[in-house]
């Protein structure tokens, strides 16, 4: 193993990047994004770790910039942005993602396989997240370690109570398959990272499976480099960097020229255009309190805008509202609303010039998680007003600085403010004691020391039975470095009915080479019934299976579904409309229930079906624009699979995933199904038994007849390739 950690972090949405971070540039650039750049800047810091990649998606869009483009972006020696191509192009809302995101997972792989190195752990970040890191850990047997963020049983509960229909959330957010995923998170993640310990118990406390899982709560910090506090300016040792110099002017220029007075305290919020922020109570609270707007001037921060009329409805209309009520309480003169701020530059100005002019920060979110904004503006001097619930709740008791009010309230949030801003003293008080506790308590450098505690803990209990990863097969790194495949049928193949000649030694010789040969049944039998020929045949324990003629991949004896092969062959595959229209075909029957799969209808066929009903079968299929590819078997056994179902397409999709040539591939079949297997580039090997069907493959070079039948040919065509 090499020296120190590598881990991996997964946030697919895709707009991230380490330089000029847009966020706050859409619903899916806010604290997230913030939260994942800066885990990934400090993990790289740590002496433990070796190498950390934050994996997302790449987007080339003309919408977007051109820095979303860049396959791998360099944040430092030891840290990445790796962006990976699935579902097109373009942008796309992370809750379009859900049906691309095992493209993902096959194309990392592929990467890792490129790079010849392989993650120690993987951290997940929201739903869409934590399936690719749950996923990629069960590959390598690996520690799976998640971050929620936000979850989607608590938003379903806030869009029912605003009125949205459960239809109409489901369409526009893919609720439940999300919640199905942060319930099987609940149920596989070795650790799962909390802020605080309010998203425990009122945030995970209403799902199924949080009992089961293990949490550790680490609060994420400020960048002391970052956000310091406001009064280090006057310090005669301390320079400013011409960046720095340009954004508290390029900041104090974009708020002054809003008000008559810029000299009075300054009220301040900031955050994404977002229902949730409540940006309208801030408003109203001032707006509707005259001795407030004596003592001081607001200025709201809502996210990053060019022109409102071009925004997403939702933040279309939290803006306008904004701007209404500035008319509504006339406003002009004392409040500003800048249309744009650097989060890495900008925002830490915003605070210190907020806390120089003596204001308050105000967080009127109801319940946050956690409130990031908070501790930055503490770091700065700056005093803040929160809800008395939830993650500010405890940041606020711990520090001291500031006051928690009813934040749906108006009334309350002036009197708070008023109160502050009108009593020196008080206002030092919080000022000061935000910036000591910040440093001690809510720091980058801490977080990391406490995340490699956990996870040097997870690896010294690699013998407890209760942590998910022990009992994973880790079946990635084999098939990505291995040197040999060996891909075989099973009947008429390696064994038929009761005859299993030369199988023991075939067995022997695999189990002798497993450290560099992955062996795979192929076989036409479906997944039930594969497993019982591993119940009556003494056959070697395999890395891969391709069951009911290619429309399934599992990996181990565990059955371990593929689920990028399901989502490649599900490809114009209409099951339920080809079921329905097949009900009008003459001469076919659907087979039992336990016949069927996800991606194989089968039926039988009376005895009168020949090569002209066939022909009407495809015509059938054809007329009414439905795709299947249709195999035959004995003249009794009718089954329709996706199109690009085959065992020879199942074998190329292996090679592809796992970046391993073709050539490096040998395949062995007896019949007329296993011909598309057999032919490419991969070293075929037809057995002695072989069907009158196989002859026409006797001119490839490429393919080897055997002498002997079953198992022992199989044997002997391995030699032959190897030698």
């Amino acid at each position: 193993m090499k020296e120190g950690y590598y881990i991996q972090l997964f946030s697919p949405h895709g707009l991230i990047r380490f330089n000029d971070p847009e966020i706050g540039r859409d619903k899916d650039t806010g604290g997230q994004v913030k939260y994942v750049l800066e885990l990934l800047e400090s993990l790289s810091q740590h002496p433990q770790v070796r190498k950390v990649d934050l994996f997302t998606r790449r987007i080339v869009d003309k919408r977007v910039s051109s820095s979303y483009e860049k396959e791998i972006e360099t944040v430092n020696e030891k840290a990445r942005i790796v962006r990976i191509s699935c579902g097109g192009n373009t942008y796309r809302q992370k809750e379009t993602l859900w049906d691309h995101l095992d493209e993902f997972i096959d194309k990392t792989l592929r990467l890792l396989d490129q790079e010849a190195d392989f993650p120690d752990v993987v951290h997940g970040h929201y739903a869409d997240g934590n399936y690719l890191a749950s996923q990629i850990s069960e590959i390598f047997g690996i520690p799976f370690i998640a971050t929620g963020h936000s979850l989607g049983r608590n938003k379903k509960s806030m869009l029912l109570q605003e009125g949205m229909l459960p239809e109409k959330i489901e369409e526009k957010f893919n609720m439940q398959r999300r919640i199905e995923v942060e319930e099987n998170t609940l149920q596989t993640a070795d650790v799962i990272v909390v802020s605080t310990q309010h998203i425990i118990n009122t945030q995970y406390a209403v799902y199924n499976n949080a009992a089961s899982a293990r949490f550790k709560v680490i609060p994420p910090g400020v960048n002391p480099e970052i956000f310091y506090p406001f009064y280090r300016l006057d310090m005669p040792s301390f320079k400013m960097t011409i960046e720095q110099e340009q954004a508290f002017y390029r900041v104090n220029s974009d708020i002054d020229r809003f008000l008559f007075n810029p000299a009075k305290p300054l009220i301040l919020s900031i955050g994404r255009a977002d229902k949730r922020k409540n940006f309208e109570t801030i408003i109203q609270s001032y707006g509707q309190d005259k001795e407030l707007q004596a003592m001081a001037n607001l200025a709201i921060f809502a996210g990053v805008r060019k022109d409102i009329s071009q925004m997403q409805p939702d933040e279309k209309d939290i803006l306008t509202n904004l701007l209404l009520l500035m008319d509504k309480y006339d406003l002009y003169g004392k409040m500003a609303i800048p249309k744009k701020n650097d989060p890495k530059l900008d925002v830490p100005e915003i605070y210190r010039i907020a806390a120089r002019k003596k204001g308050v920060f105000v967080n009127a979110t109801p319940g946050e998680n956690f409130g990031l904004t908070i501790i930055e503006a503490a770091a700065c001097g700056l005093p803040v007003i929160a809800s008395p619930t939830g993650g500010p709740k405890e940041i606020l008791e711990q520090c001291d600085n500031g006051m928690l009010v009813d934040v749906g309230s108006p009334e309350e949030i002036a009197t708070a403010l008023k109160k502050i801003i009108a009593d020196q003293v008080l206002w030092e008080k919080y000022s000061g004691n935000g910036i000591i506790a910040t440093s001690q308590l809510y720091s980058w450098t801490s977080f990391a020391d406490r995340y490699i505690k956990v996870i040097n803990e997870l690896f010294q209990q690699k013998n407890d039975e209760s942590l998910h990863f022990v009992n994973k097969t880790a079946y990635g790194k084999k098939l990505a470095t291995a040197e040999l495949f060996i891909i075989s049928d099973l009947d008429g193949t390696l064994v038929e009915g009761n005859n299993t000649e030369g199988l023991k030694e075939f067995t022997q010789w695999i189990n002798e080479n497993r450290q560099k040969v992955v062996f795979g049944i192929a076989s036409g039998r479906n997944r039930q019934i594969t497993e019982q020929a591993f119940e009556k045949y003494d056959l070697p324990k395999p890395d891969i299976l391709i069951c009911s003629a290619g429309s399934e991949i599992y990996y181990t004896d565990k059955f371990i579904p593929d689920k990028g092969w399901e989502s490649h062959i599900n490809y114009q595959w209409k099951r339920e409309e080809l079921q329905q229209e097949l009900m009008k075909f003459p001469g076919i029957r659907l087979q039992e229930k336990e016949a069927q799969w996800r991606f194989k209808l089968s039926y039988y066929v009376d005895d009168s079906f020949d090569n002209d009903e066939m022909a009407n079968l495809y015509q059938f299929l054809d007329e009414r624009k439905l795709k299947a590819k249709i195999l035959l078997t004995e003249n009794k056994y009718l089954d329709f699979l996706p199109m690009r179902a085959s065992k020879g397409n199942a074998v190329r999709y292996l090679s592809y995933k796992w970046r391993v040539p073709l050539q490096k591939f040998i395949t062995a079949g007896n019949s007329g199904n296993d011909k598309d297997m057999l032919t490419g580039k991969t070293k075929g090997i037809v057995v002695a038994n072989y069907s009158p069907e196989m002859e026409e493959l006797k001119s490839n070079k490429f393919i080897y007849f055997t002498r002997y039948p079953l198992s022992t040919g199989v044997l002997e065509g391995i030699n032959f390739h190897i030698s």
